[in-house]
């Protein structure tokens, strides 16, 4: 018995050796990116370089207000951010449940192709995207940004599997029975039973309309309405790049992302077990 327990204690050791060694290694590159920010460009272009947290993280981020309008841009980034997730969220729900729980003609070939846009690379359909913003006369606007961002395929494979898996047709038929229109039954039914995974999308669709670039770039001319990654490049210079003022914006621009996830962690997390289990 003695044996047993000290093989599955030593088992259990380097496994979770091994999990704090690769968070540790997932983690360096934020640290890293702390310790630039908080240096001068010649401690960071030093051999070797810094590796601890230097005592200019306020004069880099002054240097940033003062290239670019650091929180007017983040600002921009958090209502482009926050709209395309609300919309995703919404639209990708109520598709996701059309094609769980509906008969309708044509279901499966309209949900195949809509997995098949999932194959098409983006930037095949940046031209013809611009010539409707031009004509719609949204460029820097940000509805140029919001509205394109609203339709999101995998959102809608996503909520469709987890409505599937998730909310039984018994429900769904008492409700029905009990006088509950369609919309009250997504509303008083669906939703408290996939929060779950509106915390997975949503996290998901947020960071990835947070570090988009080229979709901004190209539509939002003004640089009022630049969002905070086309800023941020505008840091970069041709001929002198002050690594630790640039560092110092990405630093800070990361940090609503830290945010967003911390709060929708732990929903984030029970959508992974729940589907481990139920697989």
């Amino acid at each position: 018995m003695k044996s047993e327990k000290n093989k599955i204690r030593g088992a259990q050791f380097v496994i979770y050796s091994g999990l704090v060694l690769v968070s540790l290694a997932s983690l360096f590159p934020f640290y890293w990116m702390f310790v630039m920010a908080t240096n001068t460009n010649d401690a960071i272009n030093q051999t070797p370089p810094a590796m601890v947290p230097g005592g200019n993280l306020v004069s880099n981020f002054e240097a940033v207000l003062n290239s670019i309008p650091f929180f007017g841009a983040m600002l921009n980034s958090f209502i482009v951010a926050s709209s395309i997730t609300l919309g995703v969220l919404i639209l990708c729900s109520l598709a996701g449940f059309a094609f769980a729980k509906f008969e309708f003609p044509g279901r499966t070939l309209l949900f195949v192709f809509i997995l098949g846009t999932m194959m098409i690379p983006p930037q095949l359909g940046l031209i013809p995207q611009y010539f409707i913003i031009t004509e719609l006369g949204w460029l820097s606007d940000l509805r140029a940004v919001i509205v394109p961002g609203l339709m999101n395929a995998f959102g809608i494979f996503w909520m469709r599997q987890y409505i599937a898996s998730a909310v039984p047709d018994d429900i769904i038929e008492a409700a029905r029975i009990d006088g509950c229109s369609n919309f009250r039954i997504y509303w008083n039914v669906i939703v408290p039973i996939v929060l779950p995974a509106f915390a997975t999308l949503g996290i998901i669709v947020f960071m990835a309309i947070w570090g988009d670039y080229l979709w901004p770039l190209v539509v939002l001319q003004d640089q009022s309405m630049h969002t905070i990654q086309v800023a941020l490049r505008s840091l970069m210079d041709d001929r002198v790049r002050d690594f630790g003022m640039i560092l110092s914006g990405t630093f800070w621009a990361t940090v609503p992302l830290i945010v967003v996830f911390l709060l929708f962690n732990r929903l984030f997390i029970k959508s992974i077990t729940d589907g481990a289990v139920k697989s």
